[in-house]
C-alpha cells in the first residue's frame, strides 16, 4: 500500500511539473513563432510563467530576437531539479550529472514536440469546424504552427481542398520524438518514466 501511495505521489509531482514545463515551453514557442504578445491567451501564459522566468531574465537579460533564452533556461533548470528531487525521494541518491542534463534537454525537446503535436490537431479540427475563427485561442494556434507548416506547404501544396502538409509534419514530429528524444533518454541512462516522457 505504501509503495503504491508513493508511486501515486511521484506520478502527481511529475505530472504537475510536466504541465508547468509544457506552459513554459509554450511561452518559448509563442515568442519564437512571433505570436501576438497582446493576445489574452499569450498574456495568461506570460503571467503564469513570469515568477519562474523573471530571475533568469535578470541573469540572461531581456529577450534577444525571437528566442527567449531565459524561458528555456528556466524550463531546463526546473526539469533538472525535478529529476534530482525525484531520485532523492525514491532513495536512489543523486544521479550522474551528465545523465540528468541530457534527460533535461530530452524533456524540453519532448515538451516542444508535444505542443506542436497538439497544436496541429487543434489546427486541423479548427480548419474543418471553423476555418475563419477569430477566437484568440484559434488565432494563437494558427500563429504557433504556421512557422513549421509554411516550409512544408511550399514543398507540398494543397490538392484542392485537401492539405497534406499536416501529415508530413506529424511524421516529422514522430520521427524526432522517437529518434532524437528516445536516443537522448537512452544516452542519459535514466528511465523515461522518471523524466516524465
Amino acid at each position: 500500500m505504501g509503495t503504491q501511495l508513493g508511486n501515486a505521489g511521484l506520478m502527481l509531482i511529475n505530472t504537475l511539473i510536466g504541465i508547468y514545463l509544457f506552459i513554459l515551453m509554450l511561452r518559448f514557442l509563442l515568442q519564437a513563432s512571433g505570436a501576438d504578445y497582446y493576445n489574452p491567451m499569450s498574456q495568461s501564459v506570460v503571467k503564469i510563467t513570469q515568477p519562474v522566468v523573471q530571475p533568469f531574465q535578470r541573469f540572461l537579460g531581456p529577450v534577444a530576437g525571437r528566442f527567449d533564452l531565459a524561458t528555456l533556461a528556466a524550463g531546463a533548470v526546473l526539469k533538472i531539479l525535478s529529476i534530482i528531487a525525484i531520485f532523492m525521494i525514491i532513495g536512489v541518491g543523486i544521479p550522474p550529472l551528465g545523465g540528468v542534463l541530457i534527460a533535461g534537454v530530452a524533456a524540453l525537446l519532448g515538451a516542444i514536440l508535444k505542443i506542436y503535436f497538439f497544436a496541429l490537431i487543434v489546427m486541423i479540427i479548427l480548419s474543418w469546424v471553423a476555418p475563419n475563427a477569430s477566437h484568440p485561442g484559434a488565432l494563437l494556434v494558427m500563429q504557433l504552427v504556421e512557422p513549421i507548416m509554411a516550409p512544408v506547404r511550399r514543398v507540398i501544396p494543397p490538392l484542392g481542398m485537401i492539405d497534406l502538409s499536416p501529415i508530413v509534419v506529424f511524421i516529422g514530429i514522430n520521427l524526432l520524438d522517437g529518434l532524437v528524444v528516445g536516443a537522448l533518454i537512452r544516452a542519459a541512462g535514466i528511465s523515461g518514466r522518471l523524466v516524465g516522457l
